[in-house]
């Protein structure tokens, strides 16, 4: 069989989530290697012509959120929960097979949907559609259940060994690290392939016109430390750290890229309480970064990158470490805590950083004021990173790798 044309399918491909990011970039990569991309989800940013917006995909739907809350927490469910999951589940098999229909696909590309449970019906229903058409599928794993703790407790569990994510000739398993892959095989006996998340270290860095402005605007001077922290307000990312490093290096403020993510807004209160006592200013820009400069949010990603002087990525875990392979790109000095995936399969490979191991302590304070009192030293870090991450992580590696998935359901 010719494979020409893909369709996504995720929960929500719009803004600056990891899952977002990363699908964008299979997109571009495939695009280029001459396929045509389409995409299903509850909420998409790309072009209209070529999406299917369901919004009882999404996992923010009042109805699909009240039935998530009923299947995690508890050990039991009651039949009419199942029935609920159910009604749903057969809403988008419906909305599935049209999208399959109205854009012709070869190719289904699940990003996240078979493996996270943040919508147990789509899972469900992805899991049925694969079934009944046999279609070719890359299932694009990001995060695992038995990866977070809030799903340790679920009255779903034969949902979750069915479809989270299925065993089906028809799928071939991508992941992106390598415990996800020995843990993918461990537990449900099934063999994957890991590609990590990448960059297009090929993209010019564009003009720093934005990014100059970007600090003006929040009251960053010439000579001011502008540390950014370029995550979502989430428990796991360990925040607490950067804005003690902060504090450490008698710097006011720490920015931070990103909004609350899906685990509500209990952390993000504890972080301000805890910068309040230390004396550190939050400066939440989430507001203004947007996937694309476009006047609604005027700047990207790759301006707050551009602005800062020192990005910390203090994460406790990490599925990959996204902001980690950015920060190298935009030759960016990083403070790194060494979360289990960067220890196995980031730090072999030679990255010139300042580690920490959970907290940095006056050594590693003093390696970060050496880091930002050196120019010439700084700029020869980050010109090795940006090599490293070029020969590992570029889009030159995800072009070869998804070609040979692809290329597997051709011969």
């Amino acid at each position: 069989m010719t494979i020409k044309r893909v369709g996504f399918v995720a929960t929500r491909l719009a803004g600056t989530d990891g899952v977002s990011l990363e699908t964008e970039k299979w997109r571009t990569v495939l695009e280029r290697l001459g396929y045509t991309c389409y995409a299903f989800a509850g909420e998409v940013d790309s072009d209209p012509q070529r999406a299917m917006v369901v919004p009882l995909a999404h996992f923010e739907d009042p109805e699909v959120a009240a039935v998530q809350a009923e299947l995690f927490g508890s050990w039991r469910r009651d039949r009419s929960v199942s029935d609920r999951v159910h009604r749903i589940r057969e809403s988008l098999v419906t909305a599935l097979y049209t999208f399959i229909e109205r854009f012709d696909l070869d190719l289904l590309i699940p990003e996240n949907a078979l493996a996270i449970p943040m919508h147990i019906p789509l899972g469900l229903a992805l899991t049925q559609v694969i079934a009944e058409t046999g279609l070719p599928v890359v299932g694009h794993h990001h995060d695992f259940s038995w990866e977070r703790d809030r799903f340790r407790i679920n009255a779903c569990g034969d949902y979750l060994h069915g479809a989270f994510p299925p065993d089906s000739p028809s799928i071939r398993h991508v992941v992106i690290n390598s415990y996800a892959s020995e843990q993918l095989s461990h537990r449900m006996g099934l063999s994957n392939t890991v590609i990590p998340n990448v960059w297009d270290f090929e993209r010019p860095v564009g003009p720093a016109d934005r990014a100059w402005q970007l600090r003006k605007e929040l009251g960053f001077g010439e000579d001011d430390t502008l540390v950014l922290q370029p995550t979502r307000v989430v428990a796991r990312k360990w925040i607490e750290r950067a804005i003690e490093i902060v504090r450490d290096l008698g710097i006011p403020r720490l920015v931070i890229s990103h909004a609350v993510g899906d685990e509500g807004q209990s952390y993000a209160e504890r972080l301000q309480r805890h910068a309040d006592s230390l004396g550190v200013e939050l400066v939440d820009v989430s507001h203004m970064i947007g996937v694309n400069g476009n006047g609604v949010r005027p700047y990207t990603l790759d301006d707050a990158y551009q602005a800062a002087d020192l990005v910390t990525f203090t994460s406790g875990f990490e599925g990959f470490g996204n902001a980690f392979v950015e920060a190298v790109y935009h030759r960016r000095p990083i403070v790194v805590n060494r979360y289990s995936v960067y220890v196995a399969d980031i730090e072999p490979k030679g990255f010139d950083v300042i580690a920490i191991d959970g907290f940095a302590d006056a050594d590693d304070i003093a390696r970060i004021k050496a880091v930002l009192s050196d120019a010439r030293g700084r700029e020869r870090m980050t010109q090795k990173n940006f090599e490293l991450g070029r020969r590992h992580f570029s889009y030159d590696v995800l072009a070869n790798r998804l070609s040979q998935r692809i290329g597997s359901f051709e011969r």
